[in-house]
């Protein structure tokens, strides 16, 4: 669509997700629901150990769950190319093979048999993501940043429904953090993507999110609101103040509710 309006249908349905583990029996996820839909940003906030991050690699397909997770009306069971993961984990790129190559080899494993074909469709998400120049580095040679933007890259030549994003920023100093959160809307707004992103930093999640979905230490959701705040935001935005604040509030209930406070 590419003019900010979101479908009615939703990419992702999740209705009624539990996950526990055992051994000691811990609950995780406590009947999560909610809709993703084409083009939306939707963050996910929350205190660590909340289950954000279980929650987003049940939604990649890395771990068993009760409940419904559906891409396109399609039952969630395994990782598939319609959901690529970004990581928080610089070191997710292939360090043995340079930029281009860390691009065009997924493409060659989902099917695509033309090297040439490959190769082109590789330049043309690194040039979306301003990286051309360093096609023939290997990952060890880019910085934090730059690998993040490679594994974005990645992503979008793969022709994934849904980005996931797990804490890609969290490893970077505040200055990277900012210069790739403008990148990151740039992309998406370009590209037209549908992205999950997790965060426990208010200020990322404000400035990212169309949607923000604040979870609680019992692996439930306290609030889902839609973000007030027009982009490109700015702690001067008006509404911003406000908006922290209440989501600095609910963050601080939980961390104290978890000390028995």
């Amino acid at each position: 669509m590419g003019d900010g309006t979101l479908s009615t249908e939703p990419i992702l349905h999740i209705e009624n997700l539990h996950k526990e583990y055992d051994n000691p029996v811990t609950l995780v996820l406590n009947n999560v629901s909610f809709d993703l839909f084409r083009e939306d940003f939707l963050c996910i906030l929350g205190p660590s150990g909340c289950g954000k991050s279980t929650l987003i690699r049940c939604i990649a397909g890395f771990e068993k769950y009760s409940g419904t997770i559906e891409v396109d009306g399609k039952r969630v069971e395994s990782p598939g190319s319609d959901r690529t993961m970004v990581f928080q984990d610089f070191n997710q790129l292939f360090p043995w093979i340079t930029v281009i190559n860390n691009i065009a080899y997924p493409l060659k494993i989902n099917g695509m048999k033309d090297k040439a074909e490959r190769l082109k469709k590789a330049e043309t998400y690194l040039n979306k993501v301003g990286l051309s120049e360093y096609r023939d580095y290997y990952p060890h040679q880019l910085s934090g940043g730059m690998k993040q933007r490679v594994a974005i890259a990645r992503a979008m030549a793969l022709g994934s429904r849904i980005i996931l994003m797990d804490e890609p920023f969290a490893a970077l100093d505040a200055m990277s953090r900012n210069q790739m959160q403008d990148e990151l809307l740039r992309i998406k707004e370009g590209e037209g993507m549908t992205v999950l992103f997790i965060t426990h930093n208010i200020q990322e999640a404000i400035t990212l999110g169309n949607r923000i979905m604040v979870m609680g230490n019992s692996g439930n959701i306290i609030e889902h609101m839609e973000n007030p705040i027009e982009k490109p935001v700015t702690p001067a935005s008006p509404g911003y103040s406000e908006l922290w604040k209440h989501l600095n509030r609910l963050l601080r209930n939980e961390c104290q509710l978890e000390k028995g406070q």
